[in-house]
């Protein structure tokens, strides 16, 4: 066991009193009394939590309860619920109500009043996790993990930089309700469809309502479908949607759209961006990699670039993240970018935090359920592509089930909602039957052109299967993928006609 050496505190640090300013508090909750309107001014997101003196703490938390319930508040209607309140008594009873109406100085500068009471709980707040991590750094047993002590700072720091609580204090229902409506009101304002972020896909929004905050959604499927596609197609269709909403003045917590982060462990930011770009610009990606350009096309990429240089879509390509540093990488871009939609692509990539290495499985569970913390810690979307495992390959029917979801159960377990990319084109080429010949007989003809007529029903139609979803019925939905410039849409009338046909 090592040894640590003993820090001494000054004398006049131990003196030291936590900031606070009670004048303040009381003077801000004598203008609040004489006038209810200066909460709805304020600029702050006052809670009871940022008050110092416990007493003031109460008397806010019930102004707010009163003015949600519209009542009018003022010493008057208060007093009824702090006659027996015993920390009151010591301040001289229910007549401190009224003193702290007395001399009104509070309406003078309530906003400033409310902004010293807020910086100060923050102040508060930080010196609450420096003497934790103290605490914790001089801890040497032998159980102790430096990389999880750095992780659990990072994630109190990134709490103290939002103004969130450190401590996780239960929502009464009325607030839950609150963001409930919210959600609904989003939803009836889009057309009755999205109440989260969108895909992009009208048909993927109707049969999901969005990508909704705070859910972690699995995108699985084996080599060959498009998850990624999928995946880039639906970060560039957020990002895409906020910076459209944004220059019509709508503001950001009214847009469906999102910025969004995007943690590519297996292809390059550059190799991202060229998929962005072939879809956008309509130049095949295969076209754009060799070269294989017009001076016309060369225009139009170069059009294209143009007006996605102002997208709002990040993309770290870090190699060999470990869930800790992917979160830690995640609070730092929604702190400076407000990012509202997280992809990782993919969760097999990530690494745990080197506890668990010896099993991949429990690894993986950690993985999983990190990012599902993710997702409520941020209160974003998460969506985390997945490998699939061999024995979809060895069944007549290739589409994928919750049981294939590779190394763990905990993954369908932390998941929100579970989608599935197939295409049946994509099984279908490997079975081609042979072209006949002139001399063939009838039978080898009749069966390649059977193939030949399948394959012109299923080529570019993809399924995306939503095999679970928390909030709604599970299904499918069918897709066009133009595989030339990677991207999926929305089936015209006649692709559906062809889809139907097809089963």
């Amino acid at each position: 066991m090592s040894q640590t050496a003993a820090i001494a505190l000054a004398p006049e640090a131990e003196a030291r009193t936590l900031p606070a300013n009670v004048e303040a508090e009381a003077a801000f909750l004598g203008a609040v009394l004489i006038d209810n309107r200066v909460i709805e001014e304020l600029q702050t997101q006052l809670s009871p939590t940022h008050f110092y003196e416990p007493v003031h703490a109460r008397i806010y938390e019930r102004v707010l309860q009163l003015l949600d319930r519209k009542a009018v508040v003022t010493p008057v209607t208060l007093r009824p619920y702090f006659e027996s309140d015993e920390a009151l008594k010591a301040l001289g009873g229910v007549s401190y109500l009224a003193r702290l109406t007395a001399d009104g100085q509070g309406l003078l500068a309530p906003r400033e009043l409310a902004d010293q009471i807020y910086d100060l709980a923050l102040l508060r707040e930080l010196i609450s996790v420096g003497r934790n991590l103290v605490a914790e750094a001089m801890d040497t047993s032998e159980s102790v993990e430096p990389m999880e002590q750095v992780e659990r700072a990072e994630a109190a720091l990134y709490k103290v930089a939002e103004g969130a609580s450190t401590t996780n204090e239960a929502k009464s229902f009325a607030s839950a309700t609150r963001a409930a409506i919210g959600a609904i009101e989003k939803a009836f304002n889009s057309g009755g469809h999205i109440s989260g972020k969108t895909t992009g896909l009208n048909s993927v929004n109707a049969k999901i309502g969005g990508l909704h905050d705070s859910d972690l959604i699995i995108l699985a499927g084996r080599p060959g479908m498009g998850k990624t596609s999928l995946v880039t197609n639906i970060a560039f269709n957020a990002s895409d949607r906020l910076q459209r909403d944004l220059a019509d003045g709508i503001p950001v917590e009214k847009s469906v759209g999102a910025a969004t982060a995007f943690f590519s462990l297996e292809m390059s930011a550059d190799q991202l961006a060229t998929r962005i770009l072939a879809e956008q610009s309509g130049i095949s990606s295969e076209a754009l990699r060799m070269g294989k350009i017009s001076r016309e096309d060369f225009q139009q990429l170069s059009f294209a670039s143009q007006r996605l240089a102002e997208l709002p879509l990040f993309i770290d390509d870090t190699p060999g993240l470990t869930i800790a540093g992917l979160r830690t990488r995640a609070r730092r871009l929604k702190r400076r970018h407000n990012i509202g939609l997280v992809i990782i692509d993919y969760l097999q990539l990530l690494q745990g935090s080197g506890r668990a290495n010896d099993n991949r499985v429990n690894e993986i569970s950690e993985i999983s359920r990190g990012l599902k913390t993710l997702a409520k810690e941020l209160q974003v979307p998460v969506i985390a592509l997945s490998q699939l495992s061999r024995a979809v390959e060895s069944r007549e029917d290739k589409r994928p089930m919750l049981s294939d979801l590779r190394e763990s159960g905990s993954i369908e377990q932390d998941a929100d909602m579970v989608w599935f990319v197939f295409r049946e084109d994509y099984y279908a080429k490997g079975v081609e039957p042979r072209e006949p010949g002139d001399n063939d007989p009838p039978d080898v003809h009749a069966k390649w052109n059977e193939w030949r007529e399948h394959m012109e029903r299923i080529t570019g139609l993809s399924e995306l299967i939503i095999a679970k979803q928390r909030h709604g019925a599970t299904g499918k939905v069918r897709l066009r993928f133009e595989a030339r410039i990677t991207k999926f849409s929305d089936l015209a009338d006649d692709d559906m006609r062809a889809a139907f046909e097809s089963d």
